[in-house]
């Protein structure tokens, strides 16, 4: 398991992984640069850099697809997306608005913020932007103490 911060990556990259990790399957350049109405050699250069930093394969004219690095990479971003619009939703955001925004200003938000937010919210399984990935870096520290004082296994409320 990779130890991530939550900046490593702009927040351009972030959408290029994302995208890739949705898609499921080997993208190609030229589909990423109409999603995402750049220049293919705007998308070639960035998916080099991903591919050096050991997010990405990219076989030329073939596409790209996750590493395992990359995997784990994305399922961080998904979960910091959802965490970050169900808290937006505590505060009056449809959610629809809520993902839009949380998009916005995500990729500034670290990987240490976002486990001590999960944590508060009780590991939520469910967002409104989707389903939240969990990992064993925030969600299986042992055991909880409850308010009450009693314990509380993190594996059997996460049912892992």
């Amino acid at each position: 398991m990779h130890h991530f911060t939550g900046f490593e990556l702009t927040p351009r990259k972030v959408e290029y992984m994302k995208y890739i990790s949705m898609r499921g399957e080997r993208v190609n350049t030229s589909t990423m640069a109409v999603h995402f109405n750049v220049d293919p050699s705007t998308i070639t250069k960035t998916i080099g850099e991903l591919s050096s930093s050991g997010y990405l394969i990219h076989v030329p004219y073939h596409g790209v697809s996750l590493t395992e690095k990359g995997k784990e990479y994305t399922e961080f971003l998904f979960r910091r997306h959802r965490i970050l619009g169900l808290i937006l939703t505590h505060y009056g955001l449809s959610p629809e608005e809520a993902c839009t925004e949380s998009a916005r200003f995500e990729s500034f938000v670290s990987r240490e913020m976002i486990d001590r937010i999960c944590r508060s919210l009780g590991h939520p399984m469910m967002g409104v932007c989707g389903a939240i990935p969990h990992d064993r870096e925030c969600c299986h520290s042992g055991t909880e103490v409850l308010a009450d004082g009693t314990e509380r296994d993190d594996a059997l409320r996460l049912g892992r």
